[in-house]
């Protein structure tokens, strides 16, 4: 019984440290949880209510959607840059895959845009974005979190998405 007690007290400290009564018993009020979706045909969300970001995004469109190994993945993208984006404008980028960190870094948004055949400045005003990609067809299969926070060169948030639970 010592034993069985010794084990159960193992198994519950992590949740005593950063419990508190309302977890265990209620809190007697609903927890709402706010999404911000992207529109279009697309598993992006914002990560927080986007009303302050410099970039309105429209609408995302992947085709297919879920992307599937192998297969080319096309994306059409639009939305309106509120100020114009210059170097040293950076991504805070990671991937899931599960529970296991894959990636995580810091790239110049400048440098990578060129992949989607834009150059920096960017400038204020209208953007859309038409792209197609080759997917590997060895990625993995499981599920993928990717979240990317874009700020410009001052700190001021471009934009910040999550695609969660995304299945190949």
């Amino acid at each position: 019984m010592k034993l069985l007690s010794s084990v159960a007290a193992l198994l519950l400290a992590p949740l005593a440290v950063t419990a508190t009564p309302a977890s265990f018993f209620g809190s007697g009020q609903d927890v709402i949880v706010q999404e911000y979706p992207v529109h279009g045909d697309n598993p992006l969300e914002f990560c927080t209510e986007p009303s302050s970001n410099l970039l309105d995004i429209k609408s995302v469109d992947l085709a297919p959607n879920p992307p599937k190994p192998g297969q080319k993945l096309k994306i059409k993208a639009e939305g309106t840059l509120h100020e114009r984006v210059e170097k040293g404008a950076y991504v805070l980028l990671e991937v899931k895959y599960g529970l296991i960190t894959l990636l995580r870094q810091r790239p110049d948004l400048c440098d990578q845009i060129v992949n989607v055949n834009l150059e920096c400045p960017l400038e204020e005003g209208p953007l859309v974005l038409t792209r197609e990609v080759d997917l590997p067809a060895q990625i993995p299969p499981g599920k993928y979190t990717v979240h990317a926070d874009v700020y410009d060169k001052n700190d001021k948030r471009i934009t910040c998405l999550d695609a969660k639970n995304i299945q190949f």
